[in-house]
């Protein structure tokens, strides 16, 4: 039971009391950024580690990643001209030549013109969608904080958690 309930525990705790309203935003925009990026590359895993290393809100990194992974499957045919745009510059030739002979860069799948595009256009949206999201996350997590200490689930999940906790003393 409380294998079930601890998750739930984490979830809220880190979605309402952890974190201030700009690593919110911050974690949300990040979070579509890492969602827009195919996943099975070394470029994905980066962004995934870079993610894990900072003090971005994880949860709300994760809602927007599951959203932006679930968006961005429509919009392959966008991404690959905005990549293929990119990739076809001459005046970047000589960049992407030198960062293809760097050995481990291959794998990043930047060449790729889906890769670079959904990278180039999550790069772009990263700091419209933090200032979009900012002031409501600033405006609305006092609240969301108030009604989340009143609620009967905090209560029953950080029960859940003493009690688990008085079990494993014994």
């Amino acid at each position: 039971m409380f294998l079930i309930l601890r998750p739930l525990r984490l979830l809220l705790s880190a979605m309402i009391f952890e974190t201030t309203p700009r690593q919110k935003s911050m974690g949300l925009a990040f979070g579509i950024l890492l969602g827009l990026v195919p996943k099975g590359n070394l470029l994905a895993i980066s962004l995934g580690l870079i993610l894990a290393a900072t003090r971005l809100n994880l949860a709300v990194a994760a809602l927007g990643a599951m959203l932006a992974a679930t968006i961005a499957v429509s919009c392959d045919s966008l991404f690959d001209q905005i990549g293929w745009y990119v990739l076809s510059q001459p005046s970047l030739a000589g960049t992407w030549t030198w960062l293809y002979d760097i050995p481990w860069v291959p794998w990043t799948d930047f060449d790729n013109s889906i890769v670079m595009g959904s990278f180039v256009t999550g790069l772009i949206l990263m700091l419209p969608v933090h200032f979009a999201t900012r002031p409501l996350f600033q405006r609305y997590s006092g609240v969301l904080s108030m009604y989340a200490k009143r609620s009967w689930l905090l209560r029953v999940l950080t029960g859940a958690e003493v009690a688990n906790r008085l079990s494993a003393v014994e």
